[in-house]
C-alpha cells in the first residue's frame, strides 16, 4: 500500500482512544466513523470495547448500521475487540430484545459470558499466528465464541478451550482488549490484513 493506511476507528462508544493510540503507534492514519459517510476513503475499521448493545442502538441511529454491514460483507477489513467481536458475530446469544450485530464472522458468540465487571481477569495467552511470548489479555465483561463455522479461523483459546480470538477472511475479533495493556501484535496483523485486501474490498 502506497503511505500509510487510513483506518476508521468506530466511535459511538467506548475505548475509542486506545485503539487510535496503538494504530498511531504502528504508523496509520485514523479517523472517526460516526456516520456512512465516514467510511468513505477508510481502509479498514476498528470496532472498539464498550457496551454492545448500546453501539447497536446509536449505529442505526445515526444510519451508519447498514452501510457499515454492507462494507464489511463486501470485504472492508475490520477488528473487533469485546464488544467490537459480537458485534461481527453473524450470530448472538444473551443479547438483549432485538440487539442486532453488524456480522462478518461465522459464529456465535454469547455477550457477558465471563459475568459482570467483579468477573473481570487478566491471563496469558498463546497464540501460535502471531509468534513471540503469550499474549497479556485482559477481559472486562467479556463474550466468548461459543461456536464457529468451517472458513473461522481460532487463533486464541483459554486453557479451558474456550475461544476468544478469531479471523474469518478479513475479519478478524477478540474477547479481550490487548489495546489497555499496549499489546500492538494484533493490530499488526489487522494492518497486514488492510495491506493485502484489493482497492475494490477496501472501497
Amino acid at each position: 500500500m502506497a503511505g500509510s493506511p487510513r483506518i476508521g476507528v468506530l466511535a459511538l462508544q467506548g475505548d475509542v482512544r486506545e485503539h487510535v493510540r496503538t494504530l498511531r503507534s504502528l504508523g496509520a492514519d485514523t479517523a472517526s466513523v460516526r456516520r456512512a459517510e465516514d467510511l468513505a476513503g477508510v481502509d479498514g475499521v476498528v470496532l472498539p470495547g464498550g457496551e454492545s448493545s448500546v453501539i447497536d442502538k446509536l449505529a442505526r441511529s445515526f444510519g451508519l448500521a447498514e452501510p457499515l454491514t454492507e462494507s464489511i460483507r463486501a470485504g472492508l477489513p475490520v477488528y473487533g475487540t469485546c464488544a467490537g467481536l459480537i458485534l461481527l458475530a453473524d450470530r448472538l446469544e444473551d443479547g438483549i430484545v432485538g440487539q442486532r450485530t453488524f456480522g462478518g464472522i461465522d459464529a456465535t458468540v454469547r455477550r457477558n459470558a465471563f459475568g459482570g465487571q467483579v468477573e473481570s481477569f487478566e491471563t496469558a495467552l498463546s497464540v501460535p499466528s502471531l509468534g513471540g511470548p503469550p499474549v497479556e489479555a485482559t477481559f472486562i465483561r467479556a463474550p466468548l465464541v461459543v461456536e464457529t463455522g468451517p472458513d473461522v479461523e481460532v487463533l486464541a483459546t483459554l486453557d479451558d478451550g474456550g475461544v476468544v480470538a478469531v479471523r474469518h477472511g478479513n475479519a478478524i475479533g477478540t474477547a479481550f482488549h490487548p489495546e489497555v495493556t499496549g499489546e500492538r501484535r494484533f493490530h499488526e496483523l489487522f494492518l497486514a490484513i488492510v495491506d493485502a485486501a484489493s482497492p475494490s474490498e477496501k472501497a
